[in-house]
């Protein structure tokens, strides 16, 4: 009788294991949503690079934006959660990637300026369409170009194992697949915005949205620069 308790018991013990892991589970991915959906919320170069693609060529290109945006945040959502946030502690590899992060955007906000310079000027040809591979690769780029938020995820991190929300593999897993969700889900609303309103639009509405965007990003270029510079000093 009692050796058969006890199995009950173990038995039942055993069958919580599963409940307990999906509810962290559950718990993490839902609270990493929620962070990713803030953090792509945010206004910033890659907000600006989703809607002004979307707006000039349409939902495909502005969602592939957003999907390499989301692929670059898992990446370094996970390099934070396995501690690689410790290697950009090292001063000088923190202002290298800082100023090629910042060489990056500006690099890509001149982009945006010529070709809006091109639509006013009816330089433009009809072959010039951004396919949804390229714009996966500009999103890509584009995000990766700031490794230093690998600090601002393991922060999160940090954060989240104190109130439990990180713990063990389940509950890391998680976090970091919410957060490339949320991301995927705002970029993709902000593509179906930006498309939406790309339709409407003259050609010179066209360029001036592209002007604004590439001045805006150059912008974000610039600062972040100035911050790199800023924590080396």
């Amino acid at each position: 009788m009692a050796a058969h308790l006890g199995a009950s018991i173990t038995d039942r013990d055993n069958a919580d294991v599963p409940i307990d892991v999906g509810s962290s589970f559950l718990a993490a991915l839902l609270a990493g949503i929620t962070l990713g959906s803030l953090a792509a919320a945010v206004v910033g170069p890659i907000w600006l690079l989703c809607v002004r693609t979307a707006t000039r060529y349409g939902w495909w290109p502005g969602a592939a934006v957003g999907l390499g945006a989301a692929t670059i945040g898992l990446a370094y959502a996970a390099m934070g959660a396995l501690g690689g946030a410790a290697v950009l502690e090292l001063t000088g590899l923190r202002t290298v990637l800082g100023l090629a992060g910042a060489c990056v955007l500006a690099w890509l906000g001149v982009r945006t300026i010529r070709t809006a310079w091109r639509i006013r000027a009816g330089l433009e040809s009809p072959d010039e369409v951004v396919t949804p591979a390229q714009a996966l690769r500009t999103g890509l780029v584009a995000t990766a170009s700031n490794p230093v938020t690998i600090l601002t995820w393991a922060a999160v991190f940090t954060s989240a194992s104190s109130v439990g929300l990180a713990r063990g593999i389940s509950g890391a897993c998680g976090i970091v697949l919410g957060i490339a969700l949320g991301s995927l889900l705002v970029h993709a609303v902000l593509a179906t915005l930006g498309a939406a309103a790309g339709r409407r639009m003259s050609p010179r509405v066209l360029a001036i949205t592209d002007l604004i965007s590439g001045l805006g990003i150059m912008a974000f270029a610039g600062v972040l620069g100035w911050r790199t510079l800023q924590d080396r000093a």
